[in-house]
């Protein structure tokens, strides 16, 4: 594999990418030829142009798309799309190039990307190529974050029409709605030999810096080497309530030594009851699950002044 300075030098110099756009979101639909009239635009010679209006065949379209040995995979999307690419780029000769398309953009936010077009674009050619930490839940890689309790039924329940009327700010809303007939659970998280016990509605475990939009906390990072976990509020309704509309309404963030939370590279998480898994926007596997970070796992393309570690 060549080097990350290598690698930059020839997306910068040839600027051979493939692109891939899920043009079944209302902005990947309305941007979509934007984006190639964009990168055409920046001199780059597009090894393969595909859309995807449907997520069953976003695998095998991702593999055709990388069959061509592009230097730069350029993915249009929100956080589940993405974290679905990172799952194929990974291990490869081939960086991830990251177009946010999606409502929360947690993944961009991570990398420190523009999250408007035009700027994301501009990376390509000016930006590097790092390489950052891939989660991994039980068999599942992940970019950004893996969440039990109340987010696995907003995901299911938020409506498509309350996010485009109100962007991010439709998840802890829709949140509000389910909590009153929603049960606490008791999670266990074993970390570095010692196990944890909590009582919560709501844990997330996080690879990258952001949730919601809004930062988990101001050292928290998507390569770092480590995993934060993190409850929100307590098995009280009204805390769990309160906190979620401070975040909302002021994006506070705490130091991650001053608040509650865990880090480590690998935890074991056990749950009574058993708990589904939202892992970057999609419901799949079941506690008990182990959940790691691999360090340097995939490479992307950023911005100069991310700090590549």
């Amino acid at each position: 594999m060549r080097s990350k300075a290598d690698h930059t030098a020839a997306i910068h110099d040839r600027r051979r990418a493939a692109v891939v756009v899920n043009t079944r979101s209302r902005r990947g639909r309305r941007h979509y030829a934007d984006v190639l009239r964009l990168l055409r635009a920046d001199g780059f010679d597009l090894t393969g142009i595909h859309q995807v209006t449907d997520p069953r065949l976003l695998r095998e379209t991702l593999l055709r798309a990388l069959s061509g040995e592009p230097d730069l995979l350029v993915v249009g999307g929100g956080d589940g799309t993405l974290s679905s690419s990172i799952r194929h780029v990974a291990g490869r000769d081939v960086a991830l190039g990251v177009l946010p398309l999606g409502t929360t953009n947690n993944f961009a936010r991570s990398l420190g990307l523009p999250l408007g077009l035009p700027g994301a674009i501009r990376v390509f050619t000016a930006g590097k190529v790092a390489d950052i930490d891939l989660g991994l839940c039980g068999d599942r890689p992940f970019a950004n974050l893996a969440s039990f309790g109340v987010s696995v039924e907003v995901a299911g329940t938020v409506r498509p029409w309350l996010k485009r009327l109100l962007g991010r700010a439709a998840y802890p809303l829709t949140a509000m709605t389910i909590l009153p007939g929603h049960r606490p659970f008791r999670a266990y998280i074993t970390v570095d030999g010692r196990r944890h016990e909590l009582l919560t509605h709501q844990l997330n475990i996080a690879n990258g810096r952001f949730h919601g939009g809004w930062q988990i906390a101001r050292d928290a990072g998507i390569d770092n080497h480590s995993l934060v976990a993190y409850q929100l509020g307590s098995g009280k309704r009204l805390r769990l309530v309160g906190e979620t509309l401070v975040r909302a309404t002021t994006g506070r963030w705490r130091s991650l030594a001053g608040g509650p939370f865990l880090t480590g590279r690998e935890m074991l998480l056990e749950t009574d009851p058993p708990m589904a898994a939202d892992i970057d926007g999609e419901v799949r596997l079941r506690t008990p699950l182990v959940i790691k970070t691999i360090p340097n796992g995939v490479r992307v393309m950023v911005p100069q002044h991310f700090v590549d570690q």
